[in-house]
């Protein structure tokens, strides 16, 4: 369904991703933010997903600036090798390329974004930052409570998982407080990374629920 293309940034860096358009007419569109893992299999399935509900979704590859076309799997040693993109990520590279990749999709018709993990939490911020941004969703991004303190302009949804090692409950409760504006969900005994097929951390009911709600919100905040 979906087909690699190229973007260019406000810096004039030109990095890949990948697009996905819905047979039909689109409601709208939505820039997915990766995991940790690149623009991989996984990232690209979610897109053709959004494309079946209706949106084109597009993906940009925000390592490009560090190694172009890095893709992962989630085997113990393809993690460990991910996490050196996080080690000390460029926020506001990562900024410019979504929304170059914000841009590339305007003239479609109201623009959301979502994120997972790493990408999680940079939807938040982007929601804070970014123009031309509807709404926004974040799935399990463990830097959001960081940037707390930061408004979005859009409105927010995030997920979280009860039993993620990563993000302890006490971050998302502070999150909570801080923004009493931001529609905020915790999945009862779900771990970081639920909603992936494709790791073990997955629990299907929890993906499932959490999908059902991401797609209620957009539908509510992307109509034109």
């Amino acid at each position: 369904m979906g087909y690699d293309i190229r973007l260019t940034a406000s810096d004039n860096f030109q990095f890949g991703g990948y697009r996905a358009d819905p047979t039909g007419s689109a409601r709208g569109a939505l820039v997915v933010i990766q995991e940790i893992f690149g623009v991989n299999h996984h990232i690209r399935n979610i897109c053709d997903h959004y494309a079946s509900e209706g949106y084109v979704a597009v993906a940009p590859s925000i390592f490009d600036r560090t190694e172009p076309n890095f893709q992962s799997g989630y085997s113990p040693d393809e993690v460990a090798v991910a996490r050196k993109f996080v080690a000390n990520p460029d926020w506001e590279a990562m900024l410019r390329d979504t929304q170059a990749a914000v841009e590339s999709v305007k003239d479609v018709g109201p623009v959301g974004i979502v994120g997972f993990c790493l990408g999680g939490s940079v939807a938040y911020v982007a929601a804070t930052k970014l123009s031309g941004l509807r709404a926004a969703v974040g799935y399990y991004g463990g830097a959001i409570v960081r940037f707390a303190d930061d408004k979005p302009k859009a409105p927010t949804l995030l997920h979280f998982g009860e039993k993620d090692s990563g993000i302890p409950l006490s971050d998302v409760e502070a999150i909570r407080a801080k923004r009493p504006d931001v529609e905020i969900y915790v999945y009862p005994g779900a771990q970081h990374g639920f909603s992936c097929d494709e790791r073990a951390s997955y629990d299907k009911a929890s993906a499932d629920l959490a999908s059902q709600r991401t797609l209620a919100f957009f539908a509510k905040h992307l109509s034109a």
